[in-house]
């Protein structure tokens, strides 16, 4: 069972409020210039601050948001208590950081803004999409097998 998994079973249109906060999401990328091949390989090329800057302060606004969940004990819409497990670190977080890094500089997307430059017609990135799912099949596949 996922740690997250809520207990409340809700029907399917439900989920319509995600795809719209997705889609918000995705105009945000879009105008922010988030998905911009261009400005990806700038920051990878440390020629400018743009990324880095919306990278930090995405950094800044999780770390307040987890500080007052649990200075506050805030709950779920629906009363559920947010429960976040410590992490614990190990070797094998630096080498899929390296790989996630490559990947990312290389194709010029992360696994986030991929719809998003799909939805503007840079459709080559299908390649990529198709590349993170069969990547995290075969992690699934795998995961028994590797050290955690």
């Amino acid at each position: 069972m996922c740690v997250n998994e809520s207990a409340q079973a809700h029907p399917w249109y439900y989920n319509l409020k995600y795809m719209a906060v997705g889609i918000v999401f995705g105009i945000i990328f879009v105008k922010s210039e988030v998905i911009s091949w261009f400005r990806i390989q700038e920051m990878f090329h440390l020629q400018s601050f743009h990324m880095y800057g919306i990278i930090g302060s995405a950094i800044m606004v999780g770390m307040l948001s987890i500080f007052l969940i649990k200075r506050f004990d805030i709950r779920t819409i629906h009363g559920e208590k947010v429960s976040i497990a410590d992490k614990k670190f190990n070797k094998g977080q630096i080498y899929g950081g390296l790989l996630f890094g490559l990947g990312w500089g290389l194709t010029g997307a992360c696994p986030g803004p991929l719809f998003a430059q799909i939805g503007i017609g840079a459709t080559v990135v299908i390649i990529t999409l198709l590349s993170a799912i069969a990547g995290t099949w075969v992690y699934g596949r795998f995961r028994d097998h590797l050290p955690h």
